[in-house]
């Protein structure tokens, strides 16, 4: 069984199968659950987070590496959740904050604009009100797509099943991802599992050190956790007592490096 992220755009039926999906393949269900646990061990406001996964940066944002903080924060929570597998995801951008790990089955749930309208004026909405937030919703998303990823989330080759929710059932959308599920390709060997461990490890790491250091780098694998910096920030004081601090929050670390003066490895966190 894969890790499943469910992607989709607001009034599309994706909570509806992403529930039918757990169901069926009998494993956890998360969306709003992260916020949660974040919000829980980082004590910032789920309204906060929620804006930083979802809205397009702002001007002061633009200019600091606030959404950067809390988009690591989620990171860390995210890949600490799905590093067991068996876990289906439905909330915003799971293609993209577990696009690292290659078991992942990424699949974006699409339907007509005219069909998201009715479902959303069933919640009490005019036609018009109900087109315009929908369209803002989907406006956001795309902003927040492109700014943090360069990627814009209706581009069909991030995901690795598009299902059209139109003309198919629930059942039949829920019958179609569960069939890719169990293809050899999203089997969660052990090895990735191992992966998924060795992305937390990173995560967690990059957490103590993004406030202050929001361009290091890390990668981990097998436990080695491998950190770039610039030589500058390698021996400042402050460096030098995070680095002391990751290695005694994570026990599973099994050795810990720095690296300067060379570029940043594509696969860093």
């Amino acid at each position: 069984m894969s890790i499943i992220t469910i992607s989709r755009g607001s009034s599309s039926m994706g909570k509806a199968v992403a529930e039918k999906v757990a169901a069926k393949l009998e494993c956890d269900i998360f969306s709003r659950d992260l916020l949660f646990k974040t919000s829980g061990r980082f004590h910032v406001p789920q309204k906060t987070l929620e804006k930083a996964i979802h809205d397009a940066p702002g001007i002061f944002e633009r200019y600091s590496h606030t959404k950067k903080v809390y988009l690591t924060y989620i990171r860390a929570i995210l890949t600490e959740m799905v590093a067991g597998g068996n876990i289906v995801y439905y909330g915003l951008a799971g293609h993209l904050l577990l696009d690292k790990l290659p078991h992942v089955l990424k699949v974006r749930i699409t339907a007509n604009l005219d069909g998201r309208v009715k479902r959303k004026m069933t919640e009490g909405f005019s036609e018009k009100k109900a087109r315009d937030m929908i369209l803002a919703d989907d406006d956001q998303r795309k902003k927040w797509s492109r700014k943090i990823y360069d990627a814009d989330p209706n581009d069909c080759s991030l995901y690795d099943l598009t299902v059209c929710i139109d003309k198919l059932s629930v059942e039949n959308a829920v019958d179609c991802i569960c069939r890719c599920a169990s293809r050899k390709a999203f089997e969660s060997t052990s090895d990735c599992v191992r992966q998924s461990k060795d992305l937390s490890l990173a995560w967690n790491a990059k957490v103590l050190l993004v406030e202050s250091f929001p361009d290091v780098g890390i990668t981990c694998e097998y436990g080695n956790l491998l950190i770039y910096a610039t030589e500058k920030e390698a021996h400042t004081t402050k460096f030098k007592k995070i680095l002391d601090d990751i290695k005694k929050e994570n026990y599973d670390i099994y050795n810990l490096e720095v690296h300067t003066g060379l570029p940043v490895p594509a696969n860093a966190v």
